[in-house]
């Protein structure tokens, strides 16, 4: 699993993105929290799922501590698909591709720091 990969859970996502900048490693993070490099991996591929209080303390681990609010769920994705379905087919293609596109630039700028 690259550093620029979708994680695969919201837990996995979250510790990568905590041990990535406090800018350990794997094992260093394990060792902060007392737990070994493999279940770090296996947590951060989602493998496994870490319970909350585990989350807490890997991410607080990396130097950080997890802060949760509620929010009203936003419709905005929901919106957009049912527009899509009123597209003919054509254009739907289209628009996927070219937000395919558009993803591919940015992750090589991401990668490439520009």
């Amino acid at each position: 699993m690259g550093k620029y990969d979708v994680a695969p859970t919201p837990a996995a996502g979250l510790i990568r993105l905590a041990r990535s900048k406090g800018g350990l490693t794997q094992a260093e993070l394990a060792s902060q929290a007392g737990i070994s490099q493999q279940v770090v991996s296996a947590y951060e591929t989602g493998r496994r799922d870490p319970t909350y209080s585990m989350l807490e303390k890997l991410i607080a681990a990396a130097g950080y501590e997890m802060r949760i609010h509620l929010e009203p769920i936003d419709r905005h994705d929901d919106s957009i698909e049912l527009y899509l379905q009123t597209l003919p087919p054509h254009l739907r293609v289209d628009l996927e591709r070219s937000r395919s596109k558009r993803a591919e630039e940015a992750r090589l700028r991401r990668i490439r720091g520009t």
